[in-house]
């Protein structure tokens, strides 16, 4: 499956089945979060395994989840973040969903885990002394088998013309504009890379040899992680187009039109 089916198709698993992975499997998850520690290096981010997930799900059960609902499988992992700054929480976002990517070839269920509203005392009674700066979780295992038969809920998603700007915020841009620049498919499909309760705080601006992205506010918050999770599917999407090149963040609160956005970076062509 490329990139761009993955995105369309790509959805949270809300329940695993109670079986562990098997052996092959959890060998090959615990490479790849070898490797993408190795890729953090001295980030201040560190990938933790837990094994055995049924003390971390009774210990979180009505205080973390999804959307206030714990997400119960059979192993989970972690990443802690030493700093909170927005750099960092936007950089876990870009590495926990390029992790993902690499889980889903398994052929592997995920789901986020948000431990935002726990006290970090809490959290170290759970994950140990050293883990009081972990702010998800990312639920994996086996999916559980869905009814064919059962109504399967769709989440919204917003059209290019509510998220993607020509220049400046606001101002509308055609598709015709963006194929013209090679950008129509890439801002087709990045519309469906997940966010926090699907609000798809993102919006790019895109120029002649460039793209801006900022984050909107929503309720006094910015989704920093919703920005790295863009980020990284963005860059897989252009790699597809031939394009190798890496966002420069520059993070920073700007207002604009009475309305407050946080600029993220650029990502040049």
């Amino acid at each position: 499956m490329n990139m761009a089916d993955f995105l369309k198709s790509r959805k949270s698993t809300r329940e695993f089945k109670k079986q562990n992975l098997k052996e092959v499997d959890l060998k090959e998850v615990k490479l790849l979060i070898e490797r993408m520690n190795k890729e953090l290096g001295e980030s201040g981010m560190n990938l933790g395994f837990y094994e055995y997930g049924k003390h971390i799900s009774d210990s979180l059960r009505g205080i973390g989840g999804y959307a206030g609902v714990m997400i119960e499988s059979p192993h989970y992992i972690s990443i802690d973040i030493k700093s909170h700054s927005p750099k960092a929480l936007v950089d876990s976002g870009y590495y926990m969903e390029k992790l993902i990517s690499g889980i889903n070839k398994l052929g592997l269920g995920t789901c986020w885990v948000s431990l935002n509203d726990i006290e970090d005392e809490r959290k170290r009674a759970i994950f140990g002394e050293e883990s009081g700066n972990t702010e998800y979780l990312l639920a994996i295992g086996y999916a559980k088998p869905k009814n064919p038969f059962a109504q399967e809920s769709f989440s919204e998603r917003r059209g290019i013309e509510e998220i993607v700007f020509l220049e400046e915020m606001n101002n509308l841009v055609s598709m015709d504009t963006l194929e013209d620049r090679g950008l129509g498919d890439l801002l087709f499909y990045i519309r469906f890379a997940p966010s926090t309760k699907n609000l798809q705080p993102w919006r790019f601006i895109v120029h002649n040899e460039s793209v801006d992205l900022f984050i909107e506010e929503f309720n006094g918050k910015y989704s920093y992680a919703d920005a790295g999770i863009a980020m990284y599917y963005f860059e897989e999407l252009a790699k597809r187009q031939g394009l190798n090149n890496k966002w420069d963040t520059d993070i920073k609160e700007v207002t604009i039109d009475g309305v407050n956005y946080m600029y993220i970076g650029t990502y040049k062509f």
